[in-house]
């Protein structure tokens, strides 16, 4: 997968995608042509359009810099849910 005569291989490094009904999820880890690695994560989501069916995509890019804070705050951000969801 890696190969320094070919870019387009090397920028993709892992994928994991999670299929969640009309929506999916893809965890891309990439790299830069500075060898950095980057996240991005992306969520597809099947949509009828005057009876077509296209996809529309949202993409966050993050970098290696916020990998800490985001895995932070994602972390409080579930136990503060499974908190809540106990009074509703």
């Amino acid at each position: 997968m890696l190969n320094d005569n070919n870019y387009s291989e090397k920028e993709e490094i892992y994928s994991k995608v999670i299929k969640a009904g009309k929506r999916t999820y893809f965890f891309d880890i990439k790299s830069t042509r500075g060898n950095d690695l980057y996240l991005t994560i992306t969520e597809s989501k099947k949509i009828s359009d005057d009876g077509y069916e296209k996809f529309e995509k949202h993409k966050i890019f993050l970098y290696k810099e916020d990998f800490e804070k985001f895995e932070e705050a994602l972390q409080e951000t579930i136990l503060k849910i499974n908190e809540l969801k106990n009074n509703f």
